[in-house]
C-alpha cells in the first residue's frame, strides 16, 4: 500500500445555492413570454414582424445566462486586483457617453459600436460596488476615519453619481448613490458621517429633480395622485388599468389589451403591468416571491461568506437586485414616482440583464465557498472525517 500523502485542495468549493439559481433562471424564462406579449403589437407596427423584439430579447437572455455562468466559474477573489481599473474605465466611458453617446428621449445614455450598444452606467454601477467592497475590506476600522476612510470612498460614489445625473439619468444616479451609502452603512461607517452626507445630498437632489420640467411634472403628478389619463401620468394610468384588468388570475398569457399601444413601451420599465394583467394578482405575487427568495438567500450567503470582501459583495449584489425589483414594482403600482428603472431579469434590455446576471453569478460563486451546501463525500472505511473548514485532504 502506498504511504499516505497530503495535498492542498485549494479554495474550498461546495454546491452553489440552488434556490437563487432556480429563481434567476425562472425569471429569465418567464420574461420571454411576457416580453413577447408586451412587444408583439409594437414590433409588428414598427418592423412588420411581431417576433422582432422577442428575438433580440431571447439573444440577450442567452448572453445573460452565459454571463451568469461566467460569474459562477471565475475566481472572484482575483477581481480585487482589477476593481479600480474597471471603475476608472467605467468613468472614462461615462465621459465619452456625454460627448459621443447616442441620444434617446433627450438623454445621452448609450454608446454604440456598429449594431451593438450598451449603457456605461450599468457597468459603472457594478464596478463601483465591487471597488467599494475591495476598499472597505482593505481599510477595516479605518472606515470610521473621516479623511482617510470615509472621504476617499465618497469621492468615488459622488463622482459616478454625478456623471450619471448629468446624462441626465436621475433614477439610476439616485440608485447608485443609495447603494453606495448602503455599502458604507454595512461597513460600520460613523452614523454622523452618513447623516451629514444625506443632509447635504438631499437638497442637491431635490434641486436637480425640479431643474427639468418633465421631472418636476412627474413629481407633481405623483403628489397630486393625478390619474386623469393625460399628461405625464398617462403611462402610469394605463399601467394601473392593466393591473385592474388582470384581477385575481389574469386574462391569460398573450391576452393583454394594454400592450396594444395603450401602455407605451410596455415591454420595458412597465413590463410588470403586463404581468399583472395576464397573470393577475397570483402571477405578480409569484414573480415577487422569486425576488424574495433572492433577497433572503442572498443575505444568508453574505452572513456565511468566508471573508469580508465576499460578504460585502454578496450584500451589494443582493441589495441591488432587491431594490430595483421593489422600486420597479412600486412605480408600476403607483406608490412611487415614475422612474426609468427596469425589472431585473424581466424587462426588455441588454446592458442591465448582462451585468446583473454576471453579478448574481458572482453571488452564486460566493455561495459555493460557504458551508451552506457542503459536497457529499465517501470516506474509506476507518478514516476519520476532517473538520469542515480544513483545506487539506489525505489520500491513501
Amino acid at each position: 500500500m502506498n504511504e499516505p500523502r497530503t495535498i492542498s485542495s485549494g479554495v474550498k468549493r461546495n454546491h452553489i445555492d440552488l434556490p437563487v439559481l432556480i429563481a434567476i433562471l425562472t425569471l429569465m424564462v418567464l420574461s420571454l413570454g411576457v416580453v413577447y406579449s408586451a412587444s408583439a403589437t409594437w414590433a409588428m407596427q414598427r418592423f412588420g414582424e411581431s417576433s422582432r423584439m422577442i428575438s433580440l430579447h431571447a439573444l440577450r437572455v442567452l448572453l445573460g445566462i452565459v454571463a451568469l455562468f461566467v460569474g459562477m466559474a471565475i475566481d472572484y477573489t482575483k477581481l480585487k486586483r482589477i476593481t479600480k481599473l474597471t471603475l476608472v474605465v467605467s468613468v472614462v466611458l461615462l465621459f465619452v457617453t456625454l460627448i459621443f453617446g447616442g441620444e434617446m428621449k433627450g438623454a445621452s445614455r448609450w454608446l454604440r459600436f456598429g449594431g451593438f450598444g450598451f449603457q456605461p452606467s450599468e457597468l459603472a454601477k457594478i464596478a463601483l460596488l465591487f471597488h467599494l467592497s475591495t476598499l472597505i475590506a482593505a481599510k477595516g476600522e479605518l472606515i470610521k476615519d473621516f479623511k482617510r476612510g470615509f472621504i476617499p470612498m465618497m469621492i468615488w460614489i459622488i463622482g459616478v453619481t454625478m456623471l450619471v445625473l448629468i446624462q441626465p439619468n436621475f433614477s439610476t444616479g439616485f440608485m447608485i448613490l443609495s447603494l453606495g451609502l448602503i455599502m458604507l452603512f454595512v461597513s460600520r461607517a460613523r452614523m454622523l458621517h452618513l447623516v451629514g452626507v444625506s443632509l447635504v445630498s438631499l437638497p442637491l437632489l431635490v434641486g436637480y429633480l425640479v431643474s427639468a420640467e418633465y421631472r418636476l411634472e412627474r413629481v407633481r403628478s405623483f403628489l397630486e395622485g393625478g390619474l386623469s389619463g393625460g399628461g405625464m401620468s398617462y403611462q402610469l394610468y394605463q399601467g394601473i388599468i392593466g393591473f385592474g384588468n388582470g384581477g385575481l388570475i389574469g386574462v391569460g398569457p398573450g391576452e393583454s389589451r394594454q400592450r396594444d399601444l395603450f401602455l407605451p413601451e410596455s415591454y420595458g420599465d412597465f413590463v410588470f403591468s403586463i404581468v399583472g394583467e395576464e397573470y393577475g394578482l397570483i402571477g405578480t405575487l409569484f414573480f415577487m416571491s422569486l425576488f424574495l427568495v433572492i433577497m433572503l438567500r442572498g443575505f444568508k450567503i453574505a452572513k456565511h461568506a468566508p471573508d469580508r470582501f465576499s460578504q460585502l459583495i454578496a450584500i451589494a449584489i443582493t441589495s441591488m437586485v432587491t431594490l430595483y425589483a421593489l422600486v420597479n414594482a412600486g412605480v408600476t403600482l403607483g406608490v412611487l414616482p415614475t422612474t426609468g428603472l427596469p425589472m431585473p431579469f424581466v424587462s426588455y434590455g441588454g446592458s442591465s440583464l448582462l451585468f446583473t446576471s454576471f453579478a448574481v453569478g458572482v453571488l452564486l460563486n460566493i455561495s459555493a465557498r460557504t458551508d451552506l451546501h457542503p459536497r457529499a463525500s465517501v470516506l474509506p472505511e476507518g478514516t476519520m472525517p476532517l473538520e469542515p473548514l480544513e483545506k487539506k485532504v489525505r489520500i491513501t
